[in-house]
């Protein structure tokens, strides 16, 4: 792999930076792959595994776990010693686990240091797709708080609308929307993280694609673009509230000197973090402003190249918006909650809503919160999307199967891994199921989605969409 050397010698006086490591390490070869698990469905789950201390909450037998060892700034990440085939395991189609690069799992240190995670909290993820940061951040937050996951453009935003759907938390409202669009709703946020679009030198090990994208003409641009979406960020962030910057790129321009800009341009603190030295992370600190900066060099950590750094906003503005008096959502009725009730968790503090004909959940004391975010920004899934009411029966939404509030009674089979495939691929598959009507499937004591047993044949529903088109080699299955 040759690096850029226009790269190397921009990163000369960078703190942390040296040059033969930086070589070597790129021209090394080495891939670290690392998963991050879900905690909501752990919880659902009785297996042995979770006894296993050290160890992910998910089957030995569908990850190599044997030498899995902990990543040490998160609660629930860890590095696997060579990358499986990832997409024929049935769990992550079933939201137990995210691939995740390690770097970026510093966010959790970000939150946890900067704010106080057990009160009801406003969270924007601007930058979302395809969904790692944000399914981070809904383990993280209270059952309380809202979760806004926002990508600008479209096909990225079916991806992350994807993953917020398998990771299953009711507290999440997926947009698509222009940074722009988040000033109609000043004052709003309690936190907002920014992972702004970056020129991706960090990725270059994972991604040698990029190699061939990188110049410091995009280096340039993206600094112009980060400091768009920070002005247009920023007034949807309330006083006293933390935004948390970062990038995939080691240019000091799209990282330190953004610091100082931010800094220049707005009344906000630098917040410095605590790290462990073992940990290898870089602390750097910005020219004029001196704005604490942590970055991540692949020589020094086991993962990709990463910058973060946080600040707390000083100041606001006069308004703040407002829930509309009327809304293209409508609670469900009377005779609608007694048809979904038995679906779900007995006692779940879940709202109801419809929207034309489908119906969502979303939690009771987020109502006012779901109205003015609907009223303002483009949302293309709010909470659990539930289903359309035929007659007096349910037509579930996969995304109920997938949830973390679905009935623990529903009716399931079980099903072995190269059915588990069959299903996941949409083709037919045979079990022995007495009950007729809708039923769950699920893998490893994890839902995966529905099918429906009629009297002579069984109906496959997973969506089209997400089906598995590419066929396994000898050793995957």
């Amino acid at each position: 792999m040759q690096v850029p050397q226009q790269l190397l010698d921009s990163l000369t006086g960078v703190a942390g930076f040296h040059k033969e490591a930086f070589i070597q390490v790129h021209e090394s070869g080495e891939q670290v792959t690392s998963i991050r698990v879900n905690p909501g469905k752990w919880s659902m789950v009785n297996g042995e595994w979770s006894k296993n201390i050290g160890l992910p909450p998910v089957p030995q037998q569908s990850l190599n776990l044997a030498s899995a060892t902990k990543i040490p700034w998160s609660s629930s990440g860890y590095y696997l010693p060579e990358r499986p085939a990832f997409i024929f395991d049935p769990l992550i189609h079933a939201g137990a686990y995210y691939v995740q690069e390690a770097s970026s799992m510093f966010l959790e240190q970000a939150m946890l240091q900067t704010t106080d995670l057990q009160q009801p909290l406003r969270v924007l993820d601007l930058c979302a797709a395809p969904g790692g940061k944000s399914t981070l951040l809904q383990s993280l937050i209270s059952a309380g708080s809202l979760l806004v996951s926002n990508e600008v453009i479209k096909s990225r935003a079916a991806i992350l609308e994807e993953n917020c759907i398998k990771w299953g938390g009711a507290n999440v409202i997926v947009t698509n929307a222009d940074p722009s669009a988040f000033e109609r709703l000043p004052n709003f946020f309690d936190v907002i993280v920014i992972d702004a679009p970056c020129s991706g030198s960090g990725l270059f090990r994972r991604e040698p694609e990029a190699i061939g994208e990188w110049s410091e003409q995009n280096v340039a641009l993206c600094y112009q673009r980060q400091q768009r979406i920070l002005a247009s960020a920023l007034p949807a962030l309330k006083e006293g509230g933390v935004l948390i910057y970062s990038t995939c790129s080691y240019s000091k321009e799209e990282d330190e000197d953004i610091a100082d800009w931010l800094m220049d341009t707005f009344t906000v603190d630098s917040l410095p973090l605590q790290t462990n030295a073992s940990w290898g992370i870089v602390e750097t600190r910005s020219d004029k402003h001196q704005a604490c900066g942590y970055r991540f060099f692949p020589y020094n950590t086991k993962g990709e190249g990463f910058f973060i750094s946080c600040f707390r906003k000083q100041e606001s503005g006069s308004h703040s918006a407002k829930p509309p008096k009327k809304s293209l959502l409508q609670k469900a009725s009377r005779n609608e909650l007694a048809i979904i009730q038995p679906w779900l968790q007995p006692g779940s503090p879940m709202q109801l809503w419809k929207q034309k004909e489908e119906l969502l959940a979303f939690p009771q004391q987020l109502e006012k919160d779901l109205l003015t975010v609907v009223e303002h920004i483009y949302v293309r899934r709010a909470g659990i999307a539930l289903g359309k009411i035929a007659g007096n029966d349910l037509l579930p939404d996969h995304a109920l199967a997938l949830s973390t509030i679905i009935s623990p009674s529903i009716v399931a089979v079980t099903l072995k891994k190269d059915q588990a495939i069959q299903y996941l691929r949409r083709e037919e598959i045979s079990v022995s199921a007495l009950h007729k009507g809708w039923t769950l499937v699920q893998y490893e004591h994890y839902n995966v989605g529905w099918i429906k047993v009629l009297a002579n044949r069984i109906n496959n529903y997973y969506p089209q969409e997400w089906r598995i088109l590419k066929r396994a080699d000898a050793g995957d299955v």
